[in-house]
């Protein structure tokens, strides 16, 4: 199982039938549970500060956790796929964090085994989350050895 934990309302409905779409398609252990944390009612550090204490608190300490950050290394889809099948051969869980509008203090940068950035451009939260499971599914793909991946 894969956890998403994200800061935000629940999926939008320009976005939510793209994430269903893809979550039909996925199967275990690709399969994916969504944690909505509501933003927090104050700005700047201090909603930084309190959205990564709500985020941390639902990660597990053994679970293998990917920040999703601007500022991350860049992966292609085989070097994911290799990185979560490491993983789950080593019987960890996988969850994915992604941060609020201020994004997420050191706390969560130093818990992260990684801190992936899906590109050089900044996308809305909702779309990081029908890319995410995009790529989520994508990975399952290459790993079962389909044809949806092209090298």
């Amino acid at each position: 199982m894969i956890t998403v934990v994200a800061i935000g309302k629940k999926h939008e409905d320009w976005v939510y039938p793209g994430i269903e779409r893809y979550e039909k398609r996925l199967r275990a252990p690709y399969d994916v549970r969504w944690v909505l944390l509501p933003h927090s009612s104050l700005e700047g550090d201090r909603a930084r500060q309190e959205e990564s204490e709500r985020i941390l608190s639902r990660v597990d300490p053994d679970d293998f956790v990917v920040l999703l950050d601007e500022t991350g290394k860049m992966l292609d889809s085989p070097q994911l796929a290799s990185l979560l099948e490491e993983s789950f051969a080593h019987s960890r869980r996988i969850t994915f964090v992604i941060g609020g509008a201020y994004g997420v203090d050191d706390t969560v940068k130093h818990r992260a085994g990684l801190v992936w950035s899906l590109s050089d451009l900044v996308f809305p939260h909702q779309l990081v989350r029908l890319l995410l499971v995009e790529q989520i599914y994508r990975v399952e793909q290459i790993t079962r050895g389909t044809g949806y991946h092209h090298s």
